[in-house]
């Protein structure tokens, strides 16, 4: 049940936004041409006929469900936030015009009649995009604050609920029952538990325990149930059996949860491997083209900031270089992508051998081996800028975990659980821990826990979310 209502509403999103994405290219064809725009901004090269907009809607219908998918905004999830709508619509919108503008300069070049392309039916004017891409978010986050609000309204209603039993009321079945309250947009009503150790439960968040397994039978009939949900513990599998025969006979909807959540640290995928359901845990989405798209969007962005900080670098370097003996850049070798170690790069904030008596430590605040330029160079982080290099090369990413030395990776492994799970994908000059303050001589644990999540729900907008708390709101905390 829940995955179809999830296909049929993808399946809405997708129709919806091919068909919004063209009534805004057409909206973006009048205003620019007809409307304000073009009262604003007159057209240079005449008006073209309507027509040729049409021609390239079909493109636009598909471009369009393309860029959001890249996005993930079809991956349904409940804790997605209004702002995190926003954020991805725009980027998403944003790569539609991109693949849009590029699309259409491929097609007019190399696959148009020479007729057509002495027409310059291929051209969309870049205005023309720039209203698509307004246009094209107004409509995309209106479409989904509707269907938003009519999910709502729907279960409100009470308009086809579906009832739900859950078999197993230890720490799985409760955490089964928190996705189901917290999804009641999905048209379940939740009616309760049965297990076996009811003595050692009280129901939970106001659901009662209605008995025994043994009483699965006279419970589906009595309470009318739909759905069965298995939530038992490894040691108690043995006893789906029977349920699996009571459902089959009473024509409830079974679903079974395997109990393997203390496994689960990322995603987890179900794969075919010729018939045979396999389960793989820790999976992650930067794969295949995510993987591509986040490298392009790293080597645009630092190489554009690299070429336009070289002044700033030859600043810094003089600093250093005046004020103390030893090397401008700083080179130390850090864990990355799959545990393999790289040199990152930084600028050299202190003194010359500091730690060839005392071995690698951790920073801390007014560090005596600090020179005073580089004091003030962590003060603004600018210490961590030739990092931009580390980005420009492959070994690091813009955003992702922050690398961490092989010593002191070597110790956390053995003592935070899933430490090196943030080894999955590059490490990063600044990240979701960061951002949310969890930096420097922090809690360990909650600094996984960040790195974790963001892994999990990697995206193209969150990443651009992090960039843009990275430079307004800045880190809440300074690295020593």
């Amino acid at each position: 049940m829940l995955r179809r209502f999830n296909r049929l509403l993808v399946l809405f999103y997708v129709l919806s936004d091919a068909g919004l994405g063209m009534a805004a290219f057409a909206l973006a064809y009048y205003l620019r041409f007809h409307g304000v725009v073009a009262q604003l901004i007159p057209p240079v090269k005449g008006v073209p006929p309507f027509r040729w907009y049409v021609y390239m809607m079909p493109f636009v219908a598909v471009l369009v469900p393309a860029a959001f998918h890249v996005q993930g905004l079809y991956r349904l999830r409940r804790s997605r936030t209004r702002l995190d709508d926003c954020f991805a619509v725009f980027v998403g919108s944003i790569l539609a015009v991109v693949l849009g503008v590029f699309g259409t300069l491929v097609v007019g070049t190399y696959y148009l009649p020479e007729p057509l392309k002495d027409a310059g039916v291929y051209e969309v004017s870049q205005i023309g995009w720039a209203v698509f891409l307004v246009a094209n978010l107004l409509f995309t986050y209106l479409s989904r604050e509707v269907v938003r609000e009519a999910l709502e309204r729907r279960w409100k209603a009470g308009i086809g609920l579906k009832r739900v039993l859950i078999a197993g009321a230890g720490d799985l079945g409760r955490m089964v029952a928190d996705k189901l309250l917290d999804h009641r947009e999905l048209g379940f009503t939740l009616l309760g538990f049965i297990d076996d150790r009811a003595g050692d439960h009280i129901g939970y968040r106001g659901l009662p325990m209605l008995g025994t397994l043994r009483d699965a039978d006279e419970i589906l009939r009595r309470e009318r149930i739909d759905h069965l949900y298995v939530a038992l513990p490894l040691e108690e599998h043995v006893k789906m059996l029977g349920l699996v025969e009571i459902t089959n006979r009473e024509g409830v909807d079974l679903h079974v949860v395997p109990d393997l959540l203390q496994f689960i640290a990322l995603r987890a995928r179900l794969e075919n491997l010729d018939g045979v359901p396999i389960i793989s845990l820790n999976d992650v989405p930067l794969r295949g083209f995510n993987s591509l798209l986040k490298r392009t969007i790293d080597v645009l962005i630092s190489g554009s900031v690299l070429l336009a900080a070289s002044p700033l670098f030859g600043l810094i370097a003089l600093l250093i270089r005046r004020t103390s003996n030893g090397a401008v850049y700083y080179r130390q070798e850090r864990m990355g992508l799959d545990g393999k170690a790289f040199q990152v790069l930084k600028f050299r904030s202190m003194y010359s051998g500091a730690e060839d008596e005392t071995g690698p430590i951790w920073a801390r605040d007014n560090d005596p081996r600090c020179t005073p330029v580089g004091k003030w160079l962590r003060r603004f982080d600018l210490d961590e800028l030739p990092q931009l290099w580390n980005v420009f090369r492959g070994d690091m990413s813009i955003v992702g975990p922050r690398p961490e030395r092989p010593y002191f990776v070597e110790q956390f492994k053995h003592r935070i659980p899933q430490y090196m799970l943030r080894h999955k994908v590059k490490a990063g000059i600044t990240g979701w821990a960061q951002v949310n303050g969890w930096r420097g001589n922090t809690s360990l644990e909650k600094r996984i826990e960040y790195d974790l999540y963001y892994i999990e729900n990697w995206s193209v907008s969150l990443d651009f979310k992090i960039m843009w708390l990275t430079l307004v709101r800045g880190l809440q905390k300074h690295a020593y």
